[in-house]
Order: C-alpha cells, then structure tokens, then sequence
C-alpha cells in the first residue's frame, strides 16, 4: 500500500467521529458545487483551482454563509449545517481580512470573543496574549488604517484563532500583499498552522502557497474535484491541462504500447517507461532542445516541427509556446534563444529525450 493509499485509508476510517467530513452541493443558478472533504485534526488541506471553479463558494459553505441545496457537513461529529453560522467553531480569514475600521487591533482580535460571551475585561486579555503571539504587540492600539498589509493579515489571523476554532478558513490569506512581505507572512503562516491542532482548509490559485502550507491538495475544477493528493504527488502526476500549467509541465494523454505512446491528439512519442493502455505523458519545459534544423542524432527519438508561437520571460529563462506537431512550451536561456533568432513564427524542431519524459496510467 502506498502512502497516499495509507492517508486516504485513515481519513475513511476517521471522517465522521474526528475532524471534517463534509459533501458540500451548492446550486446557484446554472453553477453546480458538489465537492467532498474529509480531514482529521491538524490536517491542512489546500483547494486549488481556477477562476470560478468554485473554491470560494465552498470555503462560504464551510462558513455557512452559502446554504447547502445538498451533502452534509459535519465536524468532530457535530453537524454543522445544522447550525447558524455564528454558532460553529469556525474561523475565518478573509481575503479583504474585513477588520472593523473603528475599533483597534486588540478589539479586532476580542470581537469574536465577546460575541461568544466572553466578558470584555477576559475578552482583552485573551486578545493581547494573540497579538504577542504574532508579533504585534506594538500594535495593539492601532486602527486598521494605521497598519500594514502584512500586520493586517496577522491581526486577522489572530482574531481567527482567538476563539479557538475547530475548522479555520483561509480565503486568498496572502492575496493583497506584496511579494516581499508575502514571502515573511508565509512564512508566520506555515508555523502557526503547524501548531494548529484542528482543521484548517486553505483556498488559493498559487500553487507555492499551497504546496507550502498544506499537506493535502484538493483541485477543483467546473465545481468537482479533479484530483487530490499529496503536493509531490499532483505535481509528479498531474490529470488535467490546469494542473499541469500549474506545476509547469507539458501534459498529453494517449495510448501506450510499450515504449510507444500514440497521442489522442498529436504524434507519436517514444518514453523510457514501458506501458500498456490509456495514459498520461508528461515533461517539464527545460527537458525540451530547439534547433534550427531537424537533429540527425540517433538520440532525438522525439522531434517534432513547430513554430514560435510567443516568447515570454520565465525566471531567468525565456519561455517558448510552441505550436505545430506538438504543441508545449519550452524554456531556454536567453543566449540560446538569442542565437536561434527566436520571433513568433519562426520555424524550429522541438526534441525531448525518452528518459526525460515520465508516463502514467491516466
């Protein structure tokens, strides 16, 4: 049994009595969500997708700020649905982080504790002890306005984790900063989650953050979900077109027969990995050579003609699209790009050796 088989075994063993275990089947309008979760305590679990996939109207469901037109939505036992949201142990930050502009960060931080009853004296206290915790204590006195993108987001999370939630909701947490500072909240973020003793479910289209803070990724796609695993794991076997520009790699699907795959749509490519049947193929761009001339290596088993279809700076590389026999994207220094006189349009031939290409069964 792999190990993805051992998480998945212990979290069917577990959902229902520990954790979250939840279907979630949102009709709004022509849109359908129907999206199932399960996590135990300390679990972190990512959901990635595109733009209205329906990551954030799940996160609303979870909330209960979305009512359910279907599914359950259970937590440590207690069914939540049946709850009004201000009643679940439920912790959210949101993406806009949605602090009261009157009040100061300790009050930010005592809201959700007052609103449960706690007296205001205790409530303060409690708030303090959090601002400590994430660093802000200067700051404790300080209105919304007077704080920075990264000290709002922790003052956020603060006021999240006061009330001791057993499911914490994380929309978009580190969308409004700049890279600088969302590299040090990062971070903050990734220690305190670690600490965390329930369930935290964390949406974001950033693969990095997901594959940094969550152990478990969940994709969601047109309202389903479309693969979930571990971060290696998706990356090493990704099942979908977005997946596989998320983790930038060139993704095909076809028959293999051996050492031979035959695309649905496309060539013949030739891997080092022998299999028979209904298959995915994949490489990353930097495992793709573009010359001006068809190679005559013996090497080049993969060579396909194509043509420049745009260039775009990648890191320190030059990204090439590609289109012709084989459409991928290709990554290349700039000096090489430079010596092949790469424009769009230009006619080149893309080779890729067997051994850098790795097929699964799809």
């Amino acid at each position: 049994m792999t190990g993805t088989e051992k998480i998945a075994k212990s979290r069917d063993a577990n959902a229902g009595r520990q954790g979250l275990d939840a279907r979630l089947v949102v009709e709004r309008g022509a849109f359908r969500l129907d999206v199932t979760l399960t996590a135990l305590p300390g679990d972190v679990i990512a959901l990635l997708g595109p733009n209205g996939a329906g990551k954030t109207t799940a996160l609303r469901a979870l909330a209960g700020l979305l009512p359910l037109s279907d599914g359950h939505l259970s937590l440590d036992g207690s069914e939540l649905h049946r709850m009004r949201p201000e009643m679940r142990p439920v912790g959210v930050v949101f993406q806009d982080y949605l602090l009261f502009p009157h009040l100061t960060a300790l009050d930010n931080v005592a809201f959700g504790l007052r609103c449960r009853g706690m007296a205001k004296s205790k409530a303060r206290v409690v708030a303090a002890d959090w601002l400590d915790r994430l660093g802000l204590t200067e700051h404790a006195g300080a209105k919304p306005r007077r704080l920075s993108g990264g000290q709002a987001q922790r003052v956020a999370l603060a006021r999240a984790l006061a009330t001791d939630p057993r499911l914490l909701l994380l929309d978009e947490p580190l969308a409004a900063l700049d890279a600088r500072t969302r590299l040090e909240v990062r971070a903050q973020l990734r220690h305190h989650l670690a600490d965390f003793e329930a369930v935290a479910v964390l949406v974001t289209h950033d693969p990095l953050e997901a594959m940094v803070l969550a152990e478990h990724l969940v994709v969601v796609e047109e309202g389903r979900v479309v693969q979930q695993g571990s971060p290696s794991h998706i990356a090493r076997h990704p099942r979908t077109d977005y997946i596989a520009h998320l983790v930038g790699l060139n993704l095909y699907q076809g028959q293999a027969k051996g050492h031979t795959v035959r695309l649905d749509e496309g060539p013949l490519i030739t891997t080092s990995e022998e299999l028979t049947g209904p298959v995915f193929v994949a490489f990353p761009p930097s495992a793709v050579t573009l010359h001006a001339d068809r190679p005559t290596s013996s090497s080049a088993r993969n060579a396909w003609r194509c043509e420049v279809a745009g260039l775009q700076s990648h890191g320190d590389q030059i990204r090439v699209d590609l289109t012709g026999e084989l459409p991928l994207a290709a990554d290349l220094t700039p000096i090489a790009a430079a010596e092949l006189r790469l424009h769009a349009g230009a006619a080149v031939w893309a080779t890729v050796k067997a051994t850098q290409t790795h097929v699964y069964q799809s």
